[in-house]
């Protein structure tokens, strides 16, 4: 990507990464573990937010903004959570996953699981799950000629200390 870019130009992205549906990946590893004896990947592996960073940096970005929010939606089931998984077109990527899908003892055990630790009694007495979608955002710039470049280390104005007050604490 960095070499289509024009000299000094963005590159902006999001991704879903790091702690992405944390209580489906919770919930299916202890109902496989519990039904089966042992469990296997069902969501594709993530990357995490520290990593980002140092993949912009290696694919020879500058002045790089990498940034995290979390978008928390409520199911009425983990039925419906998979129902929009697949019609997002989200699905296992992992080449060593077992084929064939899960079997209707494990998924009734991951739907109980699912809704005892993570379940929310809504205000109107219904209770709902909540699926957590992490989402990074990733802003980095091809080199050019112009691009302001940081000053030497060391080579600064302003003394931190007297900005911060207190010999550098805060508060």
């Amino acid at each position: 990507i960095n070499h289509s870019l024009k000299p000094d130009a963005p590159l902006l992205a999001t991704m879903t990464g790091g702690d992405t549906l944390f209580e489906l990946r919770g919930s299916l590893q202890l109902a496989e573990s519990e039904r089966l004896g042992g469990i296997a990947t069902h969501v594709s592996p993530l990357a995490d937010v520290r990593d980002i960073g140092n993949l912009l940096s290696r694919a020879g970005f500058k002045m790089l903004t990498v940034d995290v929010d979390d978008i928390i939606v409520d199911y009425p089931s983990i039925f419906a959570l998979m129902a929009d998984l697949q019609a997002m077109g989200e699905a296992n990527a992992t080449l060593a996953r077992g084929m064939g899908a899960l079997s209707r003892d494990v998924l009734l055990a991951t739907e109980a699981i699912y809704r005892e630790m993570y379940g929310e009694v809504q205000e109107d007495g219904t209770k709902t799950i909540p699926a957590t979608f992490r989402t990074i955002y990733m802003i980095g710039w091809s080199e050019g000629e112009g691009q302001p470049q940081p000053l030497a280390r060391g080579t600064g104005q302003a003394d931190l200390t007297e900005i911060l007050g207190g010999g550098g604490r805060l508060g």
